[in-house]
């Protein structure tokens, strides 16, 4: 044993590099090498839900969420030393020729996908897009200025609040009455005719709302404004329906730490004097979103998964796979007999985030954790609402929603 502890040992201290068998300090005036000697460790035992090559759960976090297995394993080929720069992209210049490539062609990709025009301007910024909500106003409204604001969830809820500080936002619908399970027929949405934009939260990653279809401004000159950030590239857009989307990258494109914005041109360079340099749309639009150091390592991952989004085919492709998925968690629940509620109207059930309730709530941690131990983790529903949410993002494969469906009639089965 201990002959195989050393050969195991020296195997480990031979293939690490000359950097990490030595650490030298100075003390006083000597100075002083410590050989640091290394002991085999055994791994933790394979748990025997994993499949050859699975990374040992399925991820139905609501954000930060999964990744494409592709994306991480090529962005781990490359942290070390990027495509022989004999750097990691994290140490970089960002304005270097290896960033810059890396972010234009995150852009082009981006534009491929969405099929975004010239018109617009396409933004890495950092903030999340909970610092939109005030960017927004900011940009395009003065402060006596009306806007329009359909609240169909949390999100919705607090971009209206936030806007207050800065215009005069109009709550022209609100499903709070009804718990945030519908959308509103847009015909019963009384807008305002003078406000500048009317703005929309896409799919609400928490009610699990999200629109099919998109409402228009009654007012000839107002835009359109979405929050997309847990449903963006998850399917086809027609930007060119929009003044302005934002969205955090971390439930479809790629890691916290990044938001895209997707602004028509005509609508920057006249801010309210008040806006801070850094949410300033034209600013970042002037410098191509370097106007300070970006998020460089999200804005990569981004766009490696860009790159993979295209490869599948393009957004058409992606939406047949994500309502594939979609519909079977949902047929799941309305063939329980009951035994499991999703409470959103179904006409706009979020092909993203699933939520739902058991019959029983006080099974409800015990579904929850007994999942995790399957292997199926962070399906616990958002603290507002408790519950069960699961949430199946592009990179949520199909065998991991197939196997929280088994999950669930077997749990059902032992829960008469």
């Amino acid at each position: 044993m201990a002959a195989a502890a050393a050969a195991a040992a020296a195997a480990v201290i031979g293939s690490a590099s000359p950097h990490s068998r030595i650490l030298q300090f100075s003390s006083s005036s000597r100075r002083r090498q410590l050989c640091i000697s290394c002991t085999a460790v055994s791994p933790s035992p394979i748990p025997a839900f994993l499949a050859a090559g699975d990374r040992g759960v399925y991820n139905f976090a609501a954000g930060p969420a999964t990744l494409p297995e592709s994306v991480i394993l090529k962005a781990q080929s490359e942290l070390y030393n990027y495509r022989g720069s004999g750097m990691s992209i994290m140490e970089m210049s960002h304005r270097g020729k290896e960033f810059d490539a890396v972010i234009k062609k995150a852009e082009s990709d981006l534009r491929r996908l969405l099929s975004i025009s010239d018109d617009f301007a396409v933004l890495f910024l950092q903030g999340g897009a909970t610092t939109q909500f005030a960017a927004v106003p900011l940009n395009l409204c003065k402060p006596d200025d009306p806007a329009d604001y359909i609240i169909t969830g949390s999100w919705s809820d607090k971009a209206y609040k936030e806007a207050q500080k800065f215009c005069k936002p109009n709550a022209v619908w609100s499903g709070k009455s009804e718990k945030y399970t519908k959308i509103p027929s847009f015909d019963e949405i009384r807008q305002n005719p003078d406000a500048k934009y009317l703005h929309i939260c896409g799919n609400e990653t928490i009610h699990g709302v999200e629109y099919k279809d998109y409402p228009e401004p009654k007012n000839k000159n107002s835009i359109l404004v979405a929050d997309m950030s847990s449903n963006f590239c998850s399917k086809p857009v027609d930007v060119s329906k929009f003044g302005l989307i934002y969205a955090g990258a971390q439930k479809n494109v790629g890691p916290s730490g990044v938001t895209i914005v997707i602004v028509r041109r005509d609508l920057i360079g006249d801010p309210q004097p008040i806006t801070p340099v850094m949410l300033d749309y034209k600013i970042h639009a002037d410098n191509a979103s370097l106007y300070n150091t970006p998020p460089c390592f999200a804005v990569y991952i981004c766009a490696l998964v860009f790159e993979d989004l295209l490869d599948q085919g393009g957004l058409q492709a992606v939406e047949e796979k994500n309502a594939k998925k979609a519909g079977i968690l949902y047929e799941a629940i309305e063939r329980s007999g009951g035994f499991y509620v999703c409470p959103v109207e179904k006409s706009v059930k979020s092909l993203m985030n699933v939520p739902f309730t058991l019959q029983n709530s006080d099974l409800e941690k015990k579904f929850i954790a007994e999942a995790a131990k399957e292997g199926m983790i962070q399906l616990k529903g958002h603290r507002s609402v408790g519950g069960v949410r699961a949430s199946i993002y592009n990179a949520m494969p199909l065998a991991g929603v197939e196997k929280l469906v088994a999950f669930m009639k077997d749990f059902q089965a032992r829960h008469p």
